[in-house]
Parts: C-alpha cells; structure tokens; sequence
C-alpha cells in the first residue's frame, strides 16, 4: 500500500469518525474493563442508541440502572467533542472530586490509546484535567455553587446526580455559561423521589425543560437475565439498595422512609376527591361529613402563618382509623385556633390534639379561651400506661397540648410507618401521600427532603401515635371498668342471723326460745 493510499485512509478515518460518533467509539475507543481487560468499545445497541440521542440533543438528562458504562459512553463522548472541534471545554462534575477525577481518568485512557495520527497534541495532562493544543479541555471539580460559575463550559457532565446535595446551586450558577450554546448530559441512579434529579426528570417527562430524558433499565443490557436481577437483591443485602441500582424506579429507591409499594397500593386503592374543598384558600378537604353516633380525632401541627411551613390539621373517624377531613394553610395562630375550635365542634365534639411546640401555644391559648372542654392535654409522666387512661382529667399532672419531644417525635413516626405497612389506617389525601414520598432519614432523623414540608406527615403521625396510646388505654380502662361491674352481683338472700336453729322465729332471728321462753340476743351484736 503507498504512502499517498494510507494517507488517504487516515484522512478519510478522520473525516468519518468526525460525522459519527459510533464509528468513533467502535474502531478507535479503547476502555479498561474489569474482568477482560483494555478493549475496544464495542457499543452495544442500547448504548448505540444512548449515543445517538446525547448527539442529537444538547440537554440529556439519564436514568440508569449501575453497571451500562454510561459513565464510560459520557467520557467517550467529551473526548469526541474535545478532539474534533476546538476551543470545547468540558467540566465533569460529581459529588466528590475523587468521583469526577474518576470520569477525567477514563477519557485520558482512552485518549492514550489512540493511534497517533488521530491524536491531537495534549499541552496539560495530569490528574484533574486534559487539555489539547486545539484549546479543548476537560477538567474535573467536585459539585459546589461556584464550580462551574467562571469558566466557559460547552459541555456539563454530572455524574450520579441524585446523590448531590447541593447540586441544584451549581446547576443554577453554570446556566450563565451553558446559556451561550453549552450542553449537558446528567445521569444518575435513582435516589428516592423529591431531590433535584428527581424533579428535572419528572419536567422533562412531561416536556417542561429543555432535557431529553433517557431511560436505560437493567434489562437493557444483553448479557442480564432475571437471574442477574434476582441476585442482585441477595449481593446488596436490601431489596430497596437493589431497586435503586438496577429498576430505574424513584419510588422504590432512596432513603425515603415509607415503602414506595406500600404508598403505591394507598394511591391507588384509598386516595381519592374530597367531596368539599371548604374555605377562601380551599385548604380543608372533606371527604366525610360528621356522623354524630361516631367518634372523632383531630390532631393538628401548628405554623406561623407567614412563611414556608402551613398549619395542617386531620380529622380522623377513631373506630375505623380513617381519614375523614385535612386541612392545609397559612392561617395566623390566632385564625388557626378558631378553625380547630370550629371544626372540632363539627365533628361532634371531637377530641382536639395540638402540637405545643413554639407557636402551637398561641393556637392553644386561643381554643382554651373559646373553653372547648376537650383539648387533649400530654401527661408530664409521659410514657406511662396510667397516665392515659383519662387525658381530660387532673390537669396539675398534665400540659396543654401534644408535646414533640425527642422521645416522642421517633415513636410518632414509627407508629405512621407501622399503620401503612399494616394497612391498618385509611388515608384519602394526595397532598398527604406527596409528602410522604418526600420524607427521609438524613442522619438517623425522619424528615422532609430539603425545599419540601412533612407538616401533613408529622400531624398525621400524631394521629397514629393518640391512637396507640391515649384513645388505647383510655378505652382499655373503660373495658376493665365495664368488666369489674358485670362480676358484681347483688346479695338479695334474707340474712338468717349468725345461728342456725330451727326454733327461731323469722321474723326476728335474733329471737330463740331457750326452754324457758323467748329471748332476743341481739344486743350480742
């Protein structure tokens, strides 16, 4: 073959792999593999596929099953960006530096194994960054609000973008570069519902931004079965890790603490239209009228009235353990007060339990000067079986309000969790059911994912937690009550008197006749 002919190929290899990516990918990216070593990038056609739709779009946002080389087909990709077309610069973004550094490594590799002609000659090759003569680079930052807020980025990679915290900062703070023709690809494993990967994915399944969603299952991959899917569950140790990494599904995956299943079947068996949305804001949702031969709870968590947080109150039926009624607002204390006095009343006197913490006093400073007789007040021996069998009584002994103390507010949470998973409560509310997708562990303590409210939750829970020991007890010492009463019976038998005489006269027992006469000996007694 001459020297012109090889020429030739080179230079059409060039213009080729130039137009086509894939062609790129298949006959020049070398990649380390785990267990078979450096080999070339032979794309699957999911990945194939995958490639086409980054190209074509310069938003891609990417929900992934672990293990597709997604990460890898992203390096590939900057690397093609960076060696054909100049001045490109390329940031890779994860939640460590380490992690992003791990991306950057992936496109040196591949760049190290290509043969020579193709090379463009690198100026910086280190550990953090590579950049080429033709003014391309790509360099890796940990995610922070400023990483990408001055440099010229033409192409953003976020890695594993559910596990960020502050992610949604640095997205912000790169919009101002990305604006003037940038692109970026996000991708990531689900992490539970609520955190920022979550909602652009939900926006850009319903065509409200600007990404292209991409999403690539674990049954994708043509060398997994259902026997690779069930073994996964067995290697992470927890069927929710395992749903995370491979099933691409928000609601089984992530720290949430309630059971993406278990607020499915809710959804989709209990959930449904109040019949009345009541008030100026429509905040109270009624889906029961009262019945006046039933009892009522109303447990209710008490805000400002002026800021992120909204009071909310449930009105539960006690014997059926359903949600009849839930309020959410921004009323003042004052207003709220009133309201829980209002709507208690209505409820056939129900039993009113509000939270006391901060500005809960001052809604329950108001419902005691309407003097509503039953506002449920938290024993100061809190924890004792005694102390609930009457909360209405001996008031010295007990504080006005539900107090949320740190030894309370886990058992009120445990408790919602075990009604749920027992199907043992009837919730109605989509409002309630939202923020319990929402609600986390984030270092051991339940709570509301950052820019979202658990206040429905926690007054919710509330309600779980009156009625596994206040509505309890209080109706275990009225069914011991009714008990000792029913063993009493009444001696109706005509006392005989303390001897047992034949000659006695009944009218008087206590007259005998001795042989020599009568004699009455009561004064014995």
């Amino acid at each position: 073959m001459s020297n012109k002919s090889i020429k030739e190929i080179m230079k059409y290899e060039l213009a080729k792999s130039a137009s086509d990516p894939i062609h790129f990918f298949k006959k020049y990216c070398y990649i380390s593999h785990p267990q078979r070593g450096k080999i070339l990038f032979n794309l699957y056609p999911f990945q194939e596929k995958a490639l086409k739709l980054i190209g074509d779009n310069p938003y891609s946002i990417i929900l992934k099953s672990r293990q597709l080389g997604i990460s890898t087909l992203s390096a590939g990709y900057a690397l093609w960006l960076m060696l054909f077309h100049n001045n490109k610069t390329v940031m890779a973004l994860a939640t460590t530096q380490a992690t992003a550094r791990n991306l950057v490594q992936k496109v040196q590799f591949m760049y190290e194994n290509l043969p020579s002609w193709m090379k463009v000659e690198s100026i910086e090759n280190n550990r953090l960054s590579l950049k080429l003569k033709n003014g391309s680079r790509i360099l890796a930052k940990s995610s922070s609000p400023d990483a990408a807020r001055s440099e010229a980025v033409s192409l953003l990679i976020i890695d594993e973008a559910a596990f960020i915290d502050n992610v949604a900062e640095t997205w912000a703070s790169a919009q101002q570069t990305l604006a003037t023709g940038g692109g970026a690809i996000v991708l990531s494993t689900p992490n539970g519902t609520g955190n920022w990967f979550h909602q652009m994915w939900s926006k850009a399944e319903s065509s409200q931004n600007d990404f292209l969603p991409i999403k690539l299952p674990w049954y994708l991959h043509p060398e997994r079965d259902e026997d690779w899917r069930k073994k996964q569950d067995e290697l992470l140790g927890d069927p929710r890790l395992a749903a995370q990494e491979c099933d691409c599904d928000f609601s089984t995956s992530g720290n949430t603490v309630f059971y993406g299943d278990h607020l499915d079947f809710l959804a989709q068996t209990t959930v449904k239209e109040p019949v009345e949305k009541r008030g100026t804001d429509a905040g109270l949702w009624i889906w029961e009228y009262p019945d006046y031969t039933k009892d009522y709870v109303i447990t209710a968590d008490v805000a400002r009235g002026d800021g992120a947080d909204y009071s909310t109150a449930h009105v539960m039926d006690v014997e059926t353990n359903t949600q009849i009624a839930e309020y959410k607002g921004q009323l003042t204390t004052k207003d709220f007060g009133n309201f829980l006095v209002g709507l208690a009343t209505e409820y056939n006197q129900a039993l009113l339990v509000v939270e006391n913490a901060s500005v809960g006093w001052a809604a329950i400073q108001q419902i005691t000067e309407r003097g509503y007789p039953k506002l449920y007040h938290t024993p100061k021996n809190e924890g004792s079986v005694d102390a609930y069998f009457d909360p209405f009584s001996d008031y010295g002994n007990k504080a006005a309000g539900f107090t949320m103390s740190l030894k309370t507010r886990p058992i009120v949470v445990q408790k919602f969790v075990e009604y749920v998973a027992e199907r043992s409560v009837t919730i109605q509310s989509k409002r309630l059911i939202e923020e319990m997708k929402t609600f986390i562990w984030k270092n051991g303590k339940a709570e509301a994912q950052p820019g979202y409210n658990d206040d429905l939750v926690m007054a919710f829970g509330m309600a779980m937690y009156i009625r596994d020991t206040a509505l309890k007890f209080r109706q275990r010492g009225l069914d011991i009550t009714k008990a000792s009463l029913s063993n009493i019976s009444v001696n109706r038998t005509v006392y005989q008197g303390a001897y047992n005489n034949t000659k006695y006269t009944p009218e008087n027992p206590y007259k005998i006749d001795t042989g020599a006469g009568s004699e009455d000996i009561g004064w014995l007694l």
